[in-house]
């Protein structure tokens, strides 16, 4: 019999805890090309997925696959240098289990970033979206089974899955750093291949303004804890309209994301007093 969920997230917590005492109060998983940003945390710990029970191992080139506790200027953070996909092989359950985790280390906020593809003509390669909502279209739901009162509702609501007023706070911190940054809609499928031509329109014409393959069974475990989530997506390559579409490889998608690292640590950095107020 499959051991329940709820001990599986203490057994994580009692491993984590018995190699290092710090108290996040800020959780962050940093996606494609992004997991530099953990080298700008002056770090009190690392610890290694491999290390934590019940973690999955993480196989995707750029992302290192560890936990970074520390302080990101004077805040207590934790972030998931390299996260889980759900074309990886693992369950919706397990590439969530670490969210359920962060939540059990006392993280009362939630940063998620990733690399997705624009399907709207004004949001060009290099530019950050805040997402403000979500077309799901993965074939697993994480939240699917044998609901826990302790752990969530059976039933949560999506109507404001993410933090309204946070996206408005990073827009006016975007627009004072110069960045060019949006509101968008995030469609997520489950990958790894990247779409075909009539998948970008399908998108486009549904409302997406962003395609990815990852971020959805994250935020919807974090809402379903009540997890407050900010997410900011970089837009890699242009995929709409179709008739200028070219191909795309992985490494040009981490390049970009890569390039884009600055811009989401400027932006991080001046919501730091918003996401955490009382801190």
């Amino acid at each position: 019999m499959a051991q329940p969920l709820f001990d599986q997230i203490q057994e994580a917590l009692s491993s984590i805890r018995a190699r290092t005492g710090f108290k996040p109060e800020l959780g962050i998983i940093l996606g494609t090309g992004l997991s530099d940003l953990a080298g700008h945390i002056e770090t009190a710990a690392e610890i290694a997925y491999t290390d934590i029970p019940h973690f999955p191992a993480s196989t995707v080139q750029s992302h290192k696959g560890k936990l970074v506790f520390g302080y990101f200027e004077g805040k207590a953070v934790v972030a998931m240098a390299g996260r889980f996909h759900y074309y990886e092989g693992y369950s919706a359950r397990q590439i969530t289990f670490p969210v359920r985790v962060l939540h059990a280390l006392g993280v009362q906020r939630l940063v998620i970033s990733n690399a997705a593809g624009s399907v709207n003509p004004h949001i060009e390669a290099g530019d950050i979206v805040f997402v403000r909502d979500h077309i799901n279209l993965h074939p697993e739901n994480p939240l699917r089974g044998e609901n826990d009162e302790r752990l969530g509702p059976r039933f949560p609501d999506m109507l404001q899955a993410y933090d309204r007023q946070l996206n408005a706070v990073g827009l006016k911190a975007a627009a004072a750093l110069g960045i060019r940054a949006h509101e968008g809609v995030y469609l997520g499928l489950q990958g790894p291949n990247l779409e075909t031509p009539a998948e970008y329109r399908f998108a486009h014409i549904i409302g997406a303004d962003l395609v990815g393959m990852s971020t959805i069974p994250e935020v919807l475990v974090a809402r379903h804890m009540e997890l407050p989530v900010l997410v900011m997506s970089v837009a890699t390559n242009k995929c709409y309209p179709i008739e200028e579409l070219t191909e795309t490889t992985v490494d040009e998608v981490i390049a970009v994301a890569q390039g884009a690292e600055p811009k989401m640590r400027q932006i991080l950095s001046a919501l730091l007093p918003d996401l955490l107020p009382g801190a």
